[in-house]
């Protein structure tokens, strides 16, 4: 039986959900978009399953996933260039940070210091897996794990 993931998030403790089944999660630059008169911003990641990871009987494996941002109005990024399309980032976490309620900006922090900046209306952000498994040649390990 294939669980697929599928979430959404309305506020910053769901954002946060999001954050923690995308955390370790890696994409190419290519594999993101804004679409500024849609106000949409999307990418297509390889997610580390990290329930999978857990338990008695934890395995290693990804799984395809997309995200969806809506009600975006600006987008920029740091540390890396769009036109970079091959480059591959680790997503860290996605924080909010509020401005005029409901609005804000969400931040994709990845390793190395790049990030992307989503000005937005209102938090409404969607996660979705597209497909099956497959398994990962290790599971991730952080500073704090070590």
């Amino acid at each position: 039986m294939v669980d697929l993931l599928k979430l959404a998030a309305l506020d910053a403790d769901d954002l946060e959900t999001i954050s923690a089944h995308l955390q370790d999660a890696v994409v190419a630059v290519g594999d993101m978009a804004y679409l500024p008169r849609e106000r949409h911003f999307a990418m297509v990641v390889n997610r580390f399953d990290w329930l999978a990871a857990q338990g008695l009987r934890p395995e290693a494996r990804r799984r395809r996933a997309g995200l969806q941002v809506h009600r975006v109005l600006h987008a920029a990024t740091h540390g890396f260039s769009p036109a970079d399309s091959e480059r591959v980032l680790n997503l860290l976490a996605i924080t909010f940070a509020p401005a005029e309620p409901p609005a804000g900006t969400i931040t994709l922090v990845f390793s190395a210091g790049a990030a992307v900046r989503l000005d937005v209306e209102c938090i409404e952000v969607a996660l979705s897996d597209l497909g099956p498994v497959w398994a990962a040649k290790r599971t991730p390990a952080h500073e704090e794990d070590a």
